[in-house]
């Protein structure tokens, strides 16, 4: 069964910009990791510094074991744009139309 883990950033002053970019170069490396069914970026339409960052996994387990196949260095342009640790939970589909 598909579950979503979750991400809610928002990017350091005057960062919106390296922050889509560097979300959208995760979302391309994440779509190539086995067990991968998809990723969502999105952008607070009522504030263009928050991100929401879904990605979609066969399991909890694919998650975290995402980490094995992706380079390190994936995620070093992510931390630079993001103010703070983002915020992320697993969840389960109970509908999707």
């Amino acid at each position: 069964m598909t579950v979503a883990r979750h991400y809610i950033m928002t990017a350091k002053q005057g960062g919106s910009a390296q922050l889509e970019t560097a979300l959208s170069n995760l979302a391309d490396a994440v779509r190539k990791v086995p067990g991968s069914e998809g990723v969502e970026l999105l952008r607070d339409a009522g504030d263009e510094h928050r991100f929401v960052f879904i990605e979609k996994w066969e399991s909890i387990a694919a998650h975290k074991g995402a980490g094995d196949h992706m380079a390190k260095e994936a995620l070093a342009p992510l931390r630079d744009a993001i103010d703070g640790p983002p915020e992320g939970c697993y969840l389960d589909y109970l509908k999707t139309v």
